[in-house]
């Protein structure tokens, strides 16, 4: 589903609920990755700091060292590894201070294994390309669709695609993912800059409207493909 090979990629879980721990260790090995999973503060933090490891996913609440102590020891000692927080509090400011502390996303709970592993992914992706010093790609493709971040042009073969602000920067997230599945909670935070659980249908509209306009030879584009109780992934047509 993406570039990276996860199964390259060493991933430590700390997780102090047993069957948590278990269902986030399968679910990212499923994927693909190679995971170390422990259930407490303490030895999550040893293993962080003596351990070579490419992410971490971290409790927020743990029973002996508070996740964000945890957090804020790791930065403090240069490890600047990508780290995911997992927390049951879904207030605003919670997540601002799980950002402030130095995390890199925060995913409430209880969340889908494909929305884990979707954003862990985003995050050793955007890791890599920054250690690699590489920029994103100025003109993005799938299929017979461009855009190009500079002009801000999209075409469906030769034929120029009118897009409105929202509904361009919708696409160029779906293409920048393409092929992997992006869920409603990364389109908001992302798009619409929604960091909280929101119920609305913001997201149906905009994808039905992209849907639409990249039609091509009178049929609906078939590119923009939703997949059940998890998001939408793009991919060439056939």
């Amino acid at each position: 589903m993406s570039s990276l090979p996860a199964s390259h990629c060493r991933v430590l879980v700390v997780e102090d609920d047993p069957g948590a721990g278990l269902e986030i260790t399968a679910a990212l090995e499923d994927y693909g990755f190679e995971v170390e999973c422990v259930p407490t503060g303490f030895h999550g933090l040893l293993r962080a700091t003596n351990g070579e490891f490419d992410a971490l996913v971290l409790d927020r609440m743990l029973p002996d060292l508070d996740g964000l102590s945890i957090l804020a020891t790791l930065r403090n000692i240069g490890k600047q590894m990508p780290v995911l927080i997992l927390s049951a509090l879904d207030a605003v400011d919670e997540r601002v201070r799980g950002l402030r502390a130095g995390g890199d996303d925060y995913l409430v709970k209880p969340f889908n294994g494909l929305e884990l592993t979707a954003r862990l992914n985003a995050l050793l992706r955007r890791r890599r390309a920054a250690t690699n010093g590489t920029s994103a790609a100025s003109v993005l493709r799938v299929d017979d669709l461009t855009l190009d971040t500079q002009t801000r042009v999209v075409r469906r073969g030769d034929q120029i695609v009118d897009l409105k602000p929202r509904e361009y920067s919708l696409l160029e997230y779906l293409m920048r993912h393409a092929g992997e599945v992006v869920t409603r909670a990364m389109l908001l935070e992302s798009v619409w800059n929604y960091h909280f659980s929101t119920q609305t249908n913001v997201i149906d509209m905009h994808i039905s409207n992209l849907r639409r306009k990249l039609s091509f030879n009178g049929r609906l584009s078939a590119m923009v493909v939703t997949v059940r109780n998890a998001g939408y992934i793009i991919h060439a047509a056939g």
